[in-house]
């Protein structure tokens, strides 16, 4: 295969290379009061004077579904990839050993994938359960996983069958790499709910951890135990956190992630908690923390508690949003392909381009099966809305007033 090599600064458009004002002073400040820990945002922070472009950062995807979802995460995976990037399938243990061996025979026949071998499929799925810790259990497992085998990456995204980019990884990339390292992008709130360590309350125990299937239910009263100084944290299953922090949880150098962990082993939904009350009770990963999940949602009205179904009706609202991802979509709903057509420039069956492509367009032809540099980047209008929403997050009445409150 031809393979062609292009500069990033040549290929980097230049209403491009500045970002937003708003970002940059926040950077500044944080490199003016630095703490005197290693995990400060501020270890990556940026010289405004510096003309040099900051590096690009690596995103390390997990990407999850059941029996039925193959064709959905085939085609998440083609909008998601960048040569960059790492990206780990797992289709859990509801799914047939054929779908299982369609998606990895897939991922080895890509030209493009096996030449930057930056996919992986898990071989086994993990049993995982609408709630409880098995869902964690999978997530944990895959973190594992993406820091033994993949070499370097800055930060971890998990991503179901019913998400979908609503930008390019370009535009991403692009607004990351301004960003520092350290920071973890988790919707978070204070559970009020529970009166800290002093309520016993009637729990769930997930069925996965005693059975093969997901069956049955069983009820325990537990009295809670942990330290009065712990604070209960819930929020949004879906993350982005940064490869420092998820190191902390993985290999756990102080008891805090494990104390957790056991904690949330009969605990409904798992995922909605323990990622949260871990980083805000910790002092060296608390204040790195940006009450967001990067995901557009529109949530039932009333009671709010399950998201909607994504339509067309929401199409505007979702773009205007500047979020990177949206959830949820319908596997066939017409909503897919204007994100693909309009938003992510590709077409059926494709990648969606970026600066690393360099074949020519054609409705029959994709042009990332010529590609070049994985370093060259080329942002579309999209990386102005996400660099407004990131903007607005960081902005000094809202970042260190919404952390781990």
């Amino acid at each position: 295969m031809k393979r062609a090599h292009i500069n990033r600064k040549r290929s980097f458009p230049i209403i491009f290379v500045s970002i937003s004002a708003a970002i940059l002073i926040f950077i500044l400040i944080l490199s003016h009061h630095k703490p005197s820990n290693s995990s400060s945002p501020s270890s990556n922070s940026i010289n405004p004077d510096s003309l040099a472009l900051p590096d690009l950062p690596r995103f390390a995807y997990f990407i999850s579904g059941t029996s039925g979802d193959s064709r959905r995460l085939k085609r998440l995976l083609q909008a998601l990839y960048h040569p960059r990037n790492y990206y780990l399938l797992h289709l859990d243990l509801e799914a047939s050993e054929a779908e299982r061996l369609e998606l990895a025979k897939y991922a080895k026949s890509e030209a493009v994938m096996r030449g930057f071998k930056n996919v992986m499929v898990m071989g086994k799925g993990n049993l995982v359960t609408p709630k409880g810790p098995t869902m964690m259990a999978s997530t944990l497992h895959a973190i594992a996983i993406l820091l033994k085998q993949a070499k370097r990456w800055d930060w971890f995204v998990n991503l179901g069958a019913s998400d979908y980019p609503i930008m390019p990884q370009d535009d991403i990339l692009h607004i990351f790499s301004y960003l520092p390292r350290d920071l973890n992008f988790i919707e978070h709130t204070s559970d009020f709910g529970w009166k800290e360590n002093q309520r016993a309350k009637p729990i769930i125990i997930d069925p996965g951890l005693y059975h093969s299937k997901k069956s049955g239910v069983f009820w325990a009263k537990e009295k809670r135990s942990l330290p009065a100084s712990f604070k209960l944290f819930t929020g949004s299953a879906w993350v982005v956190l940064s490869r420092s922090f998820l190191e902390f949880c993985i290999w756990g150098w102080d008891n805090l992630p494990r104390t957790l962990l056991m904690y949330y082993t009969n605990f409904l939904s798992s995922p909605e908690g323990y990622f949260h009350t871990v980083v805000c009770n910790h002092k060296h990963y608390q204040n790195t923390t940006v009450n967001h999940d990067l995901h557009y949602m529109k949530w039932d009205d009333p009671p709010k508690e399950h998201p909607t179904n994504l339509t067309i009706e929401h199409f505007d609202n979702m773009v205007q949003s500047g979020a990177p991802f949206a959830h949820k979509i319908a596997e066939n709903d017409s909503i897919l392909d204007r994100i693909d057509r309009e938003l992510l420039k590709r077409s059926n069956g494709q990648f969606t381009p970026g600066g690393w492509c360099l074949g020519s367009y054609g409705l029959k032809k994709d042009p990332c099966m010529v590609y070049g540099s994985a370093d060259a980047i080329r942002p579309s209008l999209s990386s102005k809305r996400l660099e407004k929403l990131v903007a607005q997050l960081l902005d000094s009445d809202n970042f260190r007033s919404k952390q781990c409150k």
